[in-house]
C-alpha cells in the first residue's frame, strides 16, 4: 500500500497507486521512484511528477514531501511544523449560556423540530434587542448535538451585524467557516464565488464522511451576510439570530419570532441567577411581591432581567424591594438597568436599543420617536398616520419597517394595531424631541376626538342610520372597544394639557362607557372631567346618568353638562376635598384593624357626612358599608343593617353594580344576626342576582349559599 500527501495549492499530478515499471520486489521493502521533469528548473512548482511505490508482505513504504517526515512504525504520520492538514474547528459552539432556559420550553421544542431531518435549510430566530435570541439558539444547538442530530460537527460565526465598528461581511464569514472546516489560508480561493463553491463542496464532503453539520450565525443584520452561508446539502442546517426579520428573494428562512417572558418565567430567571451564586440566598423567596414588581419594571425582557440579577448578586445586601424602588422612576429606569464588571465590560439595555435605533432611516426613526406620544398601550395604523401627518398606506410601510427591525409588533397579526415594548417606549420617549412633536400630539388628539364624537353620534342614532365615518352601530362599537384604553388615557393626558379637549372627549365617551359597563373607566373619566373643568376655568355640571347631555364646544358661561356614572351634582368637587375624605376612611380602617371599633365607627360616620356634602354617592356608599361592618362587630346588627341598606342605595345611585351587590349581601348577614331571616334571605337573593348580572360567579355562589342559610335550608354557618 502506498500513501502520498500534498499540502500546498500546487497542481501536482500523481499516477494511480499500483505496481511501478520495476516490477514486484519480494522480501525487504523496496521503493522505486521515477521523476519525469518536463521543465529543466528543479524548483518549478508546475513539474509533472510521477511516483510509484510497492511493498511486499507486511512491509509499508511512506513517501514524504519536504514538510513531512516519515516513519516505518505502524501507520503513524509525523508532520513537520506548518505541514499536514490544517486543524478543524467542528465543535465550535460557545458554552450553553443557560442550561435551564426559563420560559422557553415551547420555543426550544419548535426550534429542535426545525433543526431536525424534516426541517428547512435555514431558520432565523428574531426579536427585539435583549430578548434572548442568542441564548435560545445556543441552548437549542447544544440540545440538538446532544440528541445526535449533527454528528458531522458544529460551526459558529459571530456576524456582529449591529456593532458600531461594522458588521462582518459574507466574504469574511465564509473565510472563517472555511478555516474551521480545515482549509488553510494558502488554500483559500481568491474570489468570494470560489470560496462559496469550496464551502459547499467541503460541507458536501463532510456530509458523506461524518454526517450533518449545524452552522450557527449569530447577530446577523442583512440577508446579504447569510445567502452564501446557506448549505446546499440537505443534511446540514443554518441557524441564524437577528434583530431584523431578514428575508430576501434569494433568502427565505423559517422565521421564529421571540417575545418577552411571562411573569413566572421572568421571576424564575432572577431567582435562578441568585441561587447559582449563593444557593442560600433567601431574597427571592422572602420578597415575592417585590420580585414581581422588578420583573414588570424590566418589561420581562431577558437582558433587563439579567442585569437586575447581576445588580442583586453584586450586592448581596441589596433587598429586591430597594431595587424595585430604584426602578420605579420611569425617567431613570433605563439608566439604572446597567451593569459594569471589573474588566470594564458593560451591559446596558439602553446600549442594546441604541444599536438598533441608529440603523433606522430617518423616516422610520421619526415615526419611532413619535409613537411614544400615543398615550395608550397600542396604536392603530390610522392613529399613527395622524401622528405623522402622512397617508395611512405610507405610514403602514414605516410601521412594517419598524416591525421588521423588531422595534414594534403587530398584535394580533394583520390587525392594523401596533404595540411597542414598555422599555422601548421609555427609550423612544427619552430621545431628542422632533421639531413637530407638539403638532403631532395635537393631530393625534384631534383624531381621537373627532372619531369618538362620530362613534357617539352613531350609537345614539336610530338603527340603520348611516352617521359620519362609521357605517353602522357595530362598526362604531368595534372602534370604541379597540380604542378604549387609548381614549381614556387621552382624556387623562388632555386634562393636564388641553382641558377643553378633555371635557369634549370625556363627554363623547360617557354614553359608550356606561352602556358597555366599563365602570372603572367610567369613574376615571368622571374624575378627569372635574379636574379638567377646574384647570380650564370651566364649570362642570354633573348630572345623573339618565339625564340628557350637552356636548360640543364650550361657549358663553363655559358650562359643560357631563353624564356621569354617579348622581346629581351641580358643582365641581375640588380633588383636594376628595383626598381628605379618603384619608378619613383610611383612618377608620386602620382603627378597625387595631380593634378600636368605636373610633373606627366615628371615622366612618364623619366620612359619610363629608361625601354627602360633596355629592359623591360612590364614596358615601363605601363609607356606609364599612360603618355597617364595624357596627356588626360591636354587636349592633340592627344599626348595621340600616347602614348597609343606605350603602346599597348609594352604590345604586353611583351605578356601581358590584358594590351594590356586596352591600346587599352584607345587609343580609346583619338582618340574619338581628333575627330577621326572611328579609335576610331576600337581601342575599337580590345580591346573587346582581352578582350574576355583573359576571362574578364566585360572589354569586356565596350570596346564594347565604340565602339558603338565612332561609334555614342549612344549619352549617357560612359568613360571607
Amino acid at each position: 500500500m502506498a500513501t502520498s500527501t500534498s499540502t500546498g495549492p500546487e497542481a501536482v499530478e500523481r499516477e494511480p497507486h499500483g505496481p511501478g515499471p520495476e516490477g514486484k520486489t519480494e522480501g525487504n521493502t523496496k521503493g522505486n521512484t521515477e521523476g519525469d521533469t518536463e521543465g529543466n528548473t528543479e524548483g518549478d512548482r508546475h513539474d509533472r511528477v510521477r511516483q510509484w511505490a510497492e511493498a511486499s508482505d507486511d512491509s509499508r513504504i511512506y513517501q514524504a514531501a519536504g514538510n513531512q517526515h516519515f516513519s516505518r512504525i505502524g501507520t503513524q504520520h509525523v508532520w513537520a511544523p506548518g505541514g499536514g492538514p490544517a486543524p478543524r474547528a467542528l465543535a465550535a459552539l460557545p458554552p450553553d449560556p443557560a442550561p435551564a432556559l426559563a420560559g422557553r420550553e415551547e420555543r426550544v421544542a419548535e426550534l429542535l423540530k426545525h433543526l431536525g431531518p424534516e426541517g428547512p435549510p435555514a431558520t432565523l430566530v428574531t426579536g427585539l434587542p435583549g430578548v434572548g435570541k442568542t441564548a435560545l439558539a445556543l441552548h437549542t444547538a447544544h440540545r440538538a448535538v446532544g440528541l445526535g442530530l449533527f454528528p458531522g460537527g458544529t460551526l459558529f460565526v459571530r456576524l456582529r451585524g449591529y456593532a458600531p465598528t461594522g458588521a462582518v461581511d459574507a466574504a469574511q464569514a465564509l473565510e472563517a467557516l472555511l478555516r474551521a472546516l480545515g482549509v488553510r489560508d494558502t488554500d483559500l480561493p481568491p474570489t468570494p464565488e470560489e470560496q462559496a463553491a469550496l464551502y459547499r463542496s467541503e460541507l458536501a464532503r463532510r456530509a458523506a464522511d461524518g454526517g450533518a453539520v449545524l452552522i450557527v450565525a449569530d447577530d446577523a443584520s442583512s440577508a446579504g451576510q447569510l445567502v452564501p452561508l446557506v448549505p446546499a446539502h440537505p443534511a446540514h442546517r443554518l441557524l441564524v439570530t437577528s434583530r431584523d426579520a431578514l428575508t430576501a428573494p434569494d433568502f427565505r428562512p423559517r422565521l421564529l419570532p421571540l417575545g418577552e417572558l411571562d411573569t413566572p418565567s421572568a421571576a424564575a430567571l432572577i431567582a435562578t441567577a441568585l441561587a447559582q451564586v449563593d444557593p442560600a440566598d433567601p431574597r427571592a423567596t422572602e420578597e415575592p411581591e417585590a420580585l414581581e414588581r422588578v420583573t414588570a419594571q424590566c418589561g420581562r425582557l431577558p437582558l433587563a432581567l439579567t442585569i437586575a440579577a447581576a445588580l442583586l448578586t453584586y450586592d448581596p445586601g441589596l433587598r429586591i424591594a430597594s431595587l424595585a424602588h430604584e426602578l420605579s422612576d420611569t425617567g431613570r429606569r433605563l439608566g439604572e438597568l446597567r451593569y459594569e464588571d471589573g474588566d470594564g465590560r458593560a451591559f446596558a439595555v439602553r446600549t442594546a436599543f441604541d444599536l438598533s435605533y441608529r440603523r433606522l432611516r430617518e423616516p422610520e426613526a421619526r415615526l419611532f420617536r413619535l409613537l411614544s406620544l400615543n398615550p395608550g398601550p397600542d396604536v392603530s395604523t390610522e392613529a399613527a398616520a395622524a401622528l405623522t401627518g402622512r397617508p395611512a398606506r405610507e405610514t403602514r410601510a414605516g410601521l412594517a419597517a419598524l416591525a421588521r427591525a423588531c422595534l414594534l409588533g403587530e398584535h394580533p397579526p394583520r390587525s392594523g394595531r401596533w404595540r411597542m415594548h414598555d422599555l422601548l417606549r421609555l427609550y423612544a420617549s427619552g430621545l431628542p424631541a422632533h421639531r413637530d412633536e407638539h403638532e403631532a400630539r395635537l393631530r393625534l388628539t384631534s383624531y381621537y376626538l373627532s372619531s369618538c364624537e362620530a362613534a357617539d353620534v352613531q350609537l345614539r342614532a336610530d338603527p340603520g342610520l348611516r352617521a359620519g365615518r362609521f357605517p353602522d352601530r357595530a362598526a362604531a362599537l368595534e372602534w370604541l372597544e379597540a380604542e378604549r384604553p387609548n381614549l381614556v388615557a387621552a382624556v387623562a393626558l388632555a386634562t393636564a394639557q388641553e382641558p377643553h379637549t378633555a371635557l369634549r372627549l370625556a363627554a363623547a365617551l360617557s354614553f359608550y362607557l356606561r352602556q358597555s359597563r366599563h365602570l372603572h373607566d367610567t369613574h376615571a373619566a368622571d374624575e378627569y372631567v372635574i379636574t379638567a373643568a377646574l384647570r380650564g376655568g370651566s364649570r362642570a355640571v354633573i348630572v345623573k346618568g339618565g339625564a340628557a347631555t350637552q356636548r360640543g364646544p364650550l361657549h358663553g358661561d363655559k358650562v359643560i353638562v357631563h353624564r356621569a356614572a354617579y348622581g346629581a351634582v351641580r358643582h365641581v368637587v375640588p380633588p383636594e376635598e376628595l383626598i381628605q375624605a379618603r384619608k378619613i376612611v383610611e383612618r377608620g380602617q386602620a382603627a378597625r384593624t387595631r380593634g378600636l371599633l368605636a373610633e373606627a365607627a366615628a371615622a366612618f360616620r364623619e366620612a359619610v357626612d363629608v361625601y354627602r356634602l360633596l355629592g359623591h354617592p360612590r364614596g358615601e356608599g363605601r363609607a356606609l358599608d364599612a360603618l355597617g361592618l364595624t357596627l356588626r362587630e360591636t354587636g349592633r346588627p340592627g344599626e348595621a343593617a340600616a347602614a348597609h341598606a343606605r350603602a346599597s342605595g348609594a352604590h345604586r345611585e353611583a351605578n356601581d353594580l358590584h358594590a351594590e351587590a356586596t352591600a346587599l349581601d352584607h345587609l343580609g348577614l346583619a338582618l340574619r344576626e338581628a333575627g330577621r331571616r326572611a328579609e335576610a334571605a331576600t337581601a342575599h337573593t337580590k345580591a346573587a342576582a346582581l352578582f350574576h348580572r355583573e359576571g362574578s360567579p364566585a360572589d354569586e355562589a356565596r350570596a346564594r349559599r347565604n340565602a339558603g342559610l338565612a332561609a334555614g335550608l342549612r344549619t352549617r354557618p357560612a359568613d360571607g
